[in-house]
């Protein structure tokens, strides 16, 4: 009974996960603009990439293991922060006219 409750779980996590990885996907494919692409890419799929490792979390066989998960998830969540920052600030840098053009809408 526990098994299949946690089968279960599992499953319905690493489904959700995969789920949240095909809408970040479509993201990136479908917003137009740079940066609203990186944010669908960092939000979505750093949520995704969470409802999978907690589905492996209870696969792991020791407490250690699940501590090297865990710190992997971490690692992934700060690159992807910094990767995307980096990215926002090159685009903000190489398109002034686009600061003045929101400023003018407001």
């Amino acid at each position: 009974m526990t098994e299949t409750f946690l089968l279960a779980v599992q499953l319905l996590l690493l489904i959700s996960g995969c789920l949240f990885f095909a809408l970040g996907t479509l993201g990136l494919f479908r917003f137009n603009d740079t940066l609203c692409r990186i944010h669908a890419l960092t939000k979505i799929d750093n949520l995704g990439l969470g409802l999978i490792i907690l589905a492996l979390l209870t696969l792991t066989p020791s407490l250690a293991s699940g501590l090297k998960t865990l710190l992997i998830w971490w690692v992934a969540l700060a690159a992807s922060a910094t990767s995307a920052h980096l990215v926002a600030r090159a685009v903000r840098m190489h398109e002034p006219d686009r600061l003045s053009q929101e400023r003018r809408d407001d």
